[in-house]
Order: C-alpha cells, then sequence, then structure tokens
C-alpha cells in the first residue's frame, strides 16, 4: 500500500471531530411583533368563507370511503379460506394472504376514520359551517363513534388554541422543565444528563410506542401532558373539572351520554357478532386513530425549533406561529386526513378558516411572516423519533424558551441571551 493510500485509508476512518457545545454560537431567535389584524389582513377575505354544501361532500365522501373499505372486509377470511386459494396457496399461503388483507384494511380504514375524526374537529372550530347546531351535531356524532368526548374535548381544545406555547396556560404537549426532572441547574460533568435522561433504544422505542397507542386516552383520562397545576385526577369526564366552567358542564356530560351510547353500542355488537369480529372491523382502526392523532399533533407542537413563552413575551400570534407544518403521509395525508397535518400552522392563527383552504391561505401566511412561518419535510417515523429525543425539558428561568436534548444541548437562543 502507497503512502497516499494510506493517508485516504487513515481519513476515511478518522472520526470527525465537532465542534464543542456552545450555547452562545447558537442561531438567535426574536420573536414577531406583528399583531393578528396585521397577519390576517395579508389573507383574502374569500378563504375565511365557510360553505356548508362543500364540507358535507367531504363528509359523504369519507362514509362512502368507510363504507366500501368495510364491505370488502367482509370478503377477506371467506376469500383465503377458498378451496381454490388454498389449492393455490396451500393453507399456510392462505393465511399470510387473509392477515396481510386485514392489515391492508387496517392501515386505509384506520387513515379514513382519522379522517373523519378531523372533519369533527373541524365542526369543533365551526370551520365546517356557519350553522352552530350543524356544527355540534355532526362533530357530537363523529367524535362519540370514534371514542371522542365531544364537547369536553371541544372546550378545552379551544383554550389550547387560545393559550399554546404558554408555559402557565397552555392546555396540552406542556414541557417538563430542568425541575420536573431532578436535574440540577449548574451541570459540569455531561454523564449526569445520561444518568437522568439516558435510555436505551428499545426501552425509547417502548415510551414511543406508548405515547403512541394510549397517549390521548390518557391526556384525556388523566391530563397526562397537560397544565402541571392542574389538582390530581383532572380530567375530561368530570363535569366539575377544573378544565371546564360551569357553564360548559352539561356539554360535559352530553359528551359522556354519547360515549355511554358508543360502548353500549360496541358491547351489543360484540354480543351478536363476537369480540374479536369488532376489535378486526372497528377496534384495530380505531387505534390507529389514536396513532395518527397523537404522531400528528405531537409534532405539529413540539420541536427543537419552536418557542415556549412565559409571562409577557407570550402572545396568541406568537404561540400560533410556534407549530411546524409537516407533510404526512403525501398524497394520503392530503386525501385522508383532509390536510390536517400538512397546513397546521394557518389552522392555529385562524382555527375557523375552513381546511380545504388551508393550502392557499398557508401561501400568504409564509409570504407575509417568512422566517416565523415553520416546516419541516423530514420523514415522519424519523421525525418521531428524533423529536421524542431532541425535546427533553425546558430551563425553570427565562421567558423565551427552547427544548433541550438528552445532553442538555439546545438548537436556537433567545435573541440577546449572554451564558
Amino acid at each position: 500500500m502507497s503512502s497516499s493510500d494510506l493517508e485516504l485509508t487513515t481519513m476515511t476512518t478518522r472520526p470527525v471531530d465537532r465542534p464543542p457545545y456552545d450555547e452562545d454560537a447558537l442561531p438567535a431567535y426574536a420573536p414577531m411583533e406583528w399583531t393578528l389584524k396585521e397577519i390576517r389582513n395579508a389573507i383574502p377575505p374569500r378563504l375565511f368563507e365557510r360553505h356548508t354544501g362543500r364540507a358535507l361532500l367531504y363528509l359523504l365522501r369519507d362514509i362512502v370511503g368507510v363504507s366500501i373499505f368495510w364491505a370488502l372486509a367482509t370478503r377477506i377470511d371467506a376469500l383465503s379460506s377458498h378451496a381454490d386459494v388454498r389449492d393455490l396457496l396451500t393453507p399456510p399461503g392462505g393465511q399470510i394472504l387473509k392477515w396481510s388483507l386485514w392489515m391492508v384494511y387496517w392501515w386505509f380504514q384506520g387513515l379514513q376514520f382519522t379522517g373523519l375524526w378531523v372533519i369533527g374537529h373541524e365542526c369543533g372550530h365551526s370551520a365546517f359551517s356557519p350553522n352552530t347546531l350543524l356544527d355540534n351535531t355532526i362533530g357530537f356524532i363523529l367524535h362519540s363513534a370514534l371514542f371522542t368526548p365531544f364537547f369536553s374535548w371541544k372546550f378545552s381544545h379551544h383554550r389550547h388554541h387560545s393559550s399554546h406555547a404558554s408555559m402557565e396556560r397552555d392546555e396540552v404537549y406542556v414541557p417538563k422543565t430542568r425541575s420536573d426532572l431532578g436535574i440540577p441547574q449548574q451541570v459540569h460533568d455531561e454523564s449526569i444528563y445520561d444518568e437522568i435522561l439516558g435510555d436505551t433504544p428499545i426501552y425509547t422505542l417502548f415510551m414511543l410506542i406508548r405515547q403512541q397507542l394510549l397517549g390521548f386516552p390518557a391526556y384525556l383520562m388523566f391530563n397526562v401532558s397537560g397544565q402541571k397545576h392542574y389538582p390530581k385526577w383532572t380530567n375530561h369526564f368530570d363535569p366539575a373539572s377544573v378544565i371546564f366552567t360551569e357553564a360548559q358542564r352539561n356539554g360535559v356530560i352530553m359528551s359522556n351520554i354519547g360515549l355511554s351510547s358508543m360502548m353500549a353500542i360496541v358491547y351489543a355488537a360484540s354480543q351478536k357478532f363476537g369480540f374479536a369480529e369488532v376489535v378486526k372491523f372497528y377496534g384495530v382502526p380505531w387505534l390507529l386513530v389514536t396513532h395518527w392523532f397523537i404522531l400528528i399533533t405531537y409534532l405539529h407542537h413540539t420541536d427543537p425549533t419552536l418557542p415556549r413563552y412565559r409571562g409577557r413575551e407570550w402572545t396568541f400570534q406568537r404561540g400560533a406561529a410556534a407549530t411546524m407544518d409537516r407533510p404526512v403521509l403525501g398524497w394520503q395525508g392530503r386525501y385522508f386526513l383532509h390536510d390536517i397535518a400538512h397546513f397546521h400552522v394557518i389552522h392555529h392563527f385562524f382555527p375557523m378558516l375552513p381546511w380545504y383552504h388551508g393550502e392557499e391561505a398557508t401561501q400568504y401566511l409564509k409570504a407575509f411572516i417568512g422566517p416565523h412561518y415553520a416546516s419541516s419535510d423530514k420523514p415522519i417515523f424519523s421525525a418521531l423519533w428524533d423529536t421524542y429525543n431532541g425535546c427533553q425539558f425546558v430551563e425553570d428561568e427565562g421567558n423565551i424558551l427552547f427544548y433541550r436534548d438528552r445532553k442538555g444541548h439546545a438548537v436556537r437562543r433567545p435573541v440577546g441571551k449572554e451564558q
């Protein structure tokens, strides 16, 4: 081997030296100064118009889609057990075909169920129709059918929108602080972070799966990821919960009636058709609704580059800009999920703007707020893994905050902050 070859080999195998972490060298962030009225004036008024007929067509499309997938699924077991199929594929091959087709059904029906959930969400914002009674009726039916307490969640969700990114008042995805995790204020040895935050990849994967499948029920029942100053046992089913005002209590009761009715329907269906059949046709797609809802909302509101605010630094428009658009699942996300992931930032600024105007309105928003508009096209499951590991906690002090990772490192700093 020549000396030049040896030198090349050494260069390609030598570990890359990364510069030491320097917080002062991080990109500085200055929050926006525009008023909400200035931002709204940048978007054509026609995009705020709600068209009931158009919204009903989207709803009809989703109901037809659910019906088609359901009807096709009724043929899976018969097809895979047919004598000709068993002869062609052998009995084990027929089983593989059977469960492969069920997985295809679960994937698409899970997305279609989620689309119906999204329409219920739009009803909760009165973005479906100017008719409040119609919004509440359709939203109540859709969300009850998917085990979401429509009015209860609508009330807390409105509070989330009105206070997003406020450490003191936001309703969900409230970051843990340094003291919450028991991390010392002054850390001179990064091994301390490993002792407190270090997890094996297998354990991290387990925690992610737990979040994806149980995160939404845990939030509704136990206020997981909600405001830490709420009393113990805060939940979305108690009409006297601190989440709700006295005027909202009848809505909470109505939501509970809707869920109880759905439980009775599922029980009756299990008695008639068998529990396994209910799980296959309804249970697994419903579980995927929970997965997609948590994945989308978590990645909308959580990223190392998105700020959190305390005190007077928070304003509604700053909180709205502290969200991120993500093209979840490409065309499938656009068709089945009604663009809820692709154009979420505009939704936080103007929740009553119809979802079918989101794409065009986003272009006007981007042009006006410029670098304060946040989006990422990172592959969604890679983004989920990176965000889960990179967003561990925020500091106890300061009025503009950014997440820190498992080593205590941030990727941005407030403008003017010096260490």
